[in-house]
């Protein structure tokens, strides 16, 4: 196993999205960077956001999106990514668009 699919599985056995505070989970490939809020307790997508190259723009549009179906807070699961580059602007870009984590 690699060592972000091992970290992967230690975050997600803490972490759980609800209704009023989904999870926040991340995926970037090389060109691409993916999005989704989920909860966890019904097990369904809230919003998404994919195949968006600029992190900045997905963390920006997923906060407009949340805004839209009112959900203020989320639970950010980095999905076994250090916290810096294109997780780190994501992030930023979606606490500036509204969302708090």
């Amino acid at each position: 196993m690699s060592n972000r699919i091992q970290r992967r599985a230690k975050i997600r056995q803490t972490i759980k999205g609800t209704v009023k505070r989904p999870r926040l989970v991340v995926f970037r490939s090389n060109k691409f960077f993916y999005a989704q809020l989920i909860d966890d307790v019904k097990g369904h997508t809230i919003a998404a956001v994919d195949k968006i190259a600029d992190p900045q723009e997905a963390g920006k549009k997923l906060a407009q999106i949340a805004a839209a179906k009112k959900v203020p807070a989320v639970i950010f699961d980095r999905a076994g990514y250090k916290y810096h580059g294109q997780v780190k602007k994501f992030a930023d870009a979606a606490r500036e668009g509204g969302l708090k984590f």
